[in-house]
């Protein structure tokens, strides 16, 4: 009689499964004999943050870049007004950027700001996602409105309305994510560890 190897097929990790364990340190009203005080320690896991701070900002920039040379087309090239060649510039960067994305994960201003986008299992996104997540940048340029109150001892500061761009919807429907180029590695060592 013999027995077959039963192989076990791992199902591939996603970064949304992720986690990332941290210790807080909680202070008691509690001293120790030094007068110390004393804290406790909880260990949390917490969802793995792929993305980095202030990404709006450079994504921003970077749609600007991309769109830059084509205006320059339509412009001087084609002859077309400033407003009309803007307009004709947006569907040329959404399939500029849908090809880039897919091919080498990063279009030309992304690539100026060492950006690349990746999908939920660390690849360049595919050539669908990466159209559907081109076509929904259009929704991250609704601007978003809040009010800053500056810190009552920065009286040289005042209070004003300031305006933001999200950037993050079209990432957040279609579960992809805005990495720095050097992030890659480290993500794709948490998806695939090493045996």
């Amino acid at each position: 009689m013999s027995r077959k190897k039963i192989r076990t097929v791992k199902k591939p990790m996603k970064i949304s499964e992720l986690k990332e364990r941290r210790i807080i340190r909680r202070p008691t009203h509690e001293f120790d004999e030094f007068g110390y005080r004393i804290y406790n320690s909880f260990e949390y896991d917490f969802p793995y943050d792929a993305t980095y701070k202030g990404n709006e900002t450079e994504r921003l920039l970077a749609k600007l870049i991309d769109m830059l040379p084509f205006f320059l087309i339509f412009f001087f090239v084609f002859e077309k007004i400033g407003f009309i060649s803007f307009l004709y510039s947006i569907p040329c960067v959404i399939i500029s950027g849908t090809l880039c994305e897919w091919y080498l994960g990063t279009s030309l201003g992304k690539a100026v700001f060492k950006i690349k986008v990746i999908d939920d299992f660390g690849n360049y996104p595919g050539l669908l996602l990466s159209l559907k997540r081109n076509f929904l940048c259009l929704a991250n340029f609704w601007p978003i409105f809040s009010d800053y109150i500056p810190l009552a001892n920065h009286t040289w500061e005042k209070e004003h309305t300031e305006m933001h761009f999200s950037m993050n919807l079209n990432n957040k429907i279609c579960k992809t994510y805005i990495i720095k180029k050097s992030k890659i590695q480290e993500i794709r060592n948490l998806l695939y560890p090493q045996k």
